[in-house]
């Protein structure tokens, strides 16, 4: 059985993509609403973890459902799971691979890239009052407690769930402060939503096309609103594939083809 650390689109995407190709697939998602979009795979030589693992958790659930085989498609951005993912790999002599999605360029001149949230609280606190967060919601808290934003207006833009915005409540954002909304989002949409909410500067992370970073640049370009990046973690993943083919092929060598396809393929 193949493990995918399946908590992105493109993460649920591989999952689906190699249960295609004859291989029993174990997913690792993050939230319950990931194993919902994932639902309809139940039953096919496919199971669904969506409890957090710790890295001696992770290694029991590698032992336990017998994975011989561990792509890692988490976010760019999850640098726990990864670390996590790669310790357990060594420690049990499993292959891995890191699936590793695009960045996304730009020359806009109003571009800039820090390296921690601390750094983008500080700086977004220079270059206006009213901060436009697209950063998810898993540190959210690192810029409402953040004393440089203590005389800023925080709006951060995240996903619907119950679970998120009980999450918000929490950390004191009212109503008007947050836009519960689903990507992925337009270049106009990204625009009336700046223009909306009066944003004077947009965080982000670099999460590629998938991601939607292109269109919000794209549209804080057209505005003229400074942008701030958070830059992805540096990590050596050793393996590492960019499209699907190329973890297929991996998958292929170090696991050969999958049991469910005959040998032309169908």
């Amino acid at each position: 059985m193949i493990f995918v650390a399946a908590g992105t689109q493109d993460g649920r995407e591989l999952a689906k993509y190699l249960l295609d190709n004859g291989y029993d697939v174990a997913a690792s998602v993050v939230s319950h609403y990931g194993e919902q979009l994932l639902a309809d795979c139940r039953g096919r030589n496919f199971i669904i973890n969506d409890k957090p693992l710790d890295q001696q958790q992770l290694e029991e659930y590698l032992r336990v459902h017998d994975i011989r085989l561990f792509v890692d498609a988490s976010h760019p951005y999850a640098v726990n799971m990864s670390q996590n993912g790669l310790t357990a790999c060594k420690n049990l002599q499993l292959p891995y691979i890191r699936y590793e999605r695009d960045l996304t360029s730009s020359n806009y001149d109003r571009l800039s890239i820090v390296h921690d949230y601390e750094s983008a609280a500080k700086l977004a606190a220079k270059l206006g009052k009213n901060i436009f967060l697209t950063t998810g919601s898993r540190n959210l808290e690192k810029f409402t407690t953040s004393e440089y934003l203590r005389d800023c207006h925080i709006i951060a833009r995240v996903l619907p769930t119950a679970e998120v915005m009980r999450l918000c409540e929490g950390l004191g954002l009212t109503p008007g402060q947050i836009i519960g909304m689903q990507g992925p989002f337009s270049k106009e949409l990204n625009k009336e939503l700046y223009r909306r909410y009066n944003a004077d500067v947009v965080v982000t992370k670099n999460s590629g096309t998938i991601g939607g970073t292109d269109t919000k640049f794209a549209a804080a370009a057209e505005l003229d609103l400074p942008v701030i990046v958070i830059d992805r973690p540096v990590m050596n993943y050793g393996n590492v594939g960019r499209t699907y083919e190329e973890i297929l092929k991996f998958v292929e060598e170090r696991y050969g083809h999958g049991v469910y396809q005959t040998t032309d393929g169908n």
